[in-house]
C-alpha cells in the first residue's frame, strides 16, 4: 500500500474531521491492538443510566490524538521546540496510552486479574508493538512513562490538565447527554504555553481552566459515580471474582477458550508474559455478555442470579451516605438474605456490601495546573482563581454506600 492511502480522514461527531497524520499512527491503528478497542466500551456499564453511553475507547483514542496534533500545532505555533520525531512520539504515545483496557473498562482490573492496572497492560501492549515495529515506538514509550527530557511533553499524556482528560470529559458530556461536563477543549489548548519546561495556562485562560475544573466534578458525580452505575460495576465486578472462584475449585470449563483461561489462573505483574498478553488482546466486552448469558442458567444461585441482574437490568438498591454505614441494618440486609435465599453469609455477601467513594476534581499537592502573568509570574490554578469554590474542590468528598436487593423473592 503506497504511503498517499495511509492518510485518511474519520469523521467524528465532536470534532468532525480527523486527519490521521503519518503512515506510522495508521499502521498501529489498523493493527488488531488497537483494533480491539472497538469492542470496549468507554464507560464501562454506564449506559444503564444513559442509554447513548455506547461509545468506546477507540473513539476516545482518536479524540486524543486530534486533540494532541492540535496542542502540539498551538505550541510550535507559540515557539516551543518539539521536533518531528517528539511530536509524532506523543501522538502515539496519547493513541495508546488506553490500549490496555480490559473488558467493560475498569471492572477487569478488579476482579478476574490481580494488581495490574491498564496503565501496567498499555505498556505491555506498547512494549510488544515496539518489538513488531522494530523500535519506533522507543521515544513514544518514553513520554508515556514520563521518561522524556522535555517534561511537558510528558505532561501533556499524564497531568491534571492532560490532553486524555480534555477529551473524555467533552466526550462523555456529549454521548450520556449531561450538557454539564460540555468544556470547550478547544479553548483550552489554544491557551497553553510552556515555560521553564513546565505546562502553562495563559492569564487569559483561567476562567476556561475553572469551568474545565467544575465540569469534572460535576461529571463525578453525575456520570462516573452515580449510584446506579456504581452499583452496576460493583455487581459486575463480584460476579467475575464469584465465576472466578467457581472455575479455579471445579473442573467446569466454558466455550470461550480466553475467558476461561483468565478464569482459571491467577494472573498477575510476577506472571504475565508474551502468551497471556496475546490472550488478553482477544478479551473484550463481548465475551463478558456473552458468558453472562450462559451463566443465568448455571447452578450456582449466586452466578446466575447476579448475570439475571445485570443482563435485565434489575440492580441492587444503593444508598449513599456522608457518614459511614449502620453495621446494624448491613447485619439486617445480610439475615434477610440469608433466610429468604438460603445462603451462607459468605455468599449472601455478593448481595449485601458496603463501599465508599470519592471525588476531588483538583489536586493542588500533585503537579499544578500552573496560570502564566504577562508579568511572568506563575501561580497555581487555586490561588490564581479568584472563585471560592476552587479551594473547595481541592477537598476530597467521600460518600460511603450500601447495597442490597430491592426484594427478597
Amino acid at each position: 500500500m503506497n504511503q498517499r492511502n495511509k492518510l485518511k480522514i474519520i469523521n467524528d461527531p465532536i470534532y468532525g474531521f480527523i486527519t490521521i497524520p503519518s503512515p506510522l499512527i495508521f499502521d498501529l491503528i489498523e493493527h488488531p491492538y488497537f483494533q480491539r478497542l472497538r469492542r470496549i466500551t468507554q464507560m464501562g456499564l454506564s449506559h444503564l443510566v444513559y442509554p447513548g453511553a455506547n461509545h468506546t475507547r477507540f473513539h476516545h483514542a482518536l479524540g486524543c490524538l486530534h486533540l494532541m496534533k492540535k496542542a502540539v500545532d498551538i505550541l510550535k505555533f507559540k515557539g516551543v521546540d518539539i521536533s518531528e520525531e517528539e511530536e509524532e512520539g506523543v501522538l502515539i504515545a496519547i493513541l495508546l496510552h488506553d490500549i490496555g483496557h480490559g473488558p467493560f473498562s475498569h471492572a477487569l482490573e478488579h476482579s478476574i486479574v490481580s494488581d495490574l492496572s491498564h496503565e501496567y497492560l498499555s505498556l505491555e501492549f506498547m512494549n510488544r508493538l515496539n518489538i513488531e515495529f522494530q523500535g519506533q515506538l522507543t521515544l513514544a514509550i518514553n513520554i508515556f512513562r514520563g521518561n522524556h527530557d522535555k517534561k511537558f511533553l510528558c505532561q501533556l499524556i499524564s497531568s491534571q490538565l492532560d490532553i486524555d482528560r480534555l477529551d473524555y470529559l467533552k466526550r462523555d458530556s456529549f454521548y450520556t447527554g449531561v450538557a454539564e461536563g460540555n468544556i470547550n477543549s478547544e479553548r483550552l489548548i489554544n491557551m497553553l504555553n510552556v515555560v521553564d519546561d513546565k505546562l502553562v495556562v495563559e492569564e487569559k485562560g483561567i476562567y476556561s481552566i475553572e469551568k474545565f475544573l467544575v465540569a469534572r466534578r460535576l461529571m463525578y458525580w453525575q456520570v462516573y459515580l452515580h449510584k446506579t452505575s456504581l452499583s452496576a460495576e460493583q455487581l459486575l465486578i463480584r460476579l467475575l471474582r464469584r465465576a472466578k472462584y467457581i472455575f479455579e475449585t471445579t473442573d467446569e470449563q466454558i466455550e470461550n477458550s480466553t475467558l476461561n483461561y483468565f478464569l482459571r489462573h491467577d494472573i498477575n505483574s510476577e506472571n504475565f508474559d508474551d502468551i497471556t498478553l496475546q490472550l488478553f488482546s482477544k478479551l473484550d466486552d463481548y465475551d463478558i455478555i456473552s458468558a453472562l448469558k450462559s451463566w443465568q442458567n448455571h447452578d450456582d444461585f449466586v452466578l446466575s442470579r447476579l448475570s439475571k441482574m445485570i443482563l435485565n437490568r434489575d440492580l441492587l438498591k444503593i444508598k449513599l451516605k456522608n457518614e459511614p454505614i449502620d453495621q446494624e441494618k448491613l447485619k439486617c440486609h445480610l439475615s434477610k438474605v440469608i433466610k429468604n435465599y438460603k445462603l451462607s453469609e459468605e455468599e449472601a455477601e455478593y448481595f449485601v456490601f458496603e463501599g465508599t467513594t470519592s471525588n476531588l476534581a483538583y489536586q493542588p499537592d500533585k503537579e499544578h495546573i500552573n496560570i502564566w502573568y504577562k508579568n511572568g509570574k506563575i501561580k497555581d490554578v487555586s490561588s490564581a482563581s479568584d472563585q471560592l469554590n476552587l479551594k473547595a474542590l481541592s477537598k476530597t468528598v467521600v460518600k460511603h454506600y450500601l447495597c442490597y436487593p430491592k426484594t427478597y423473592n
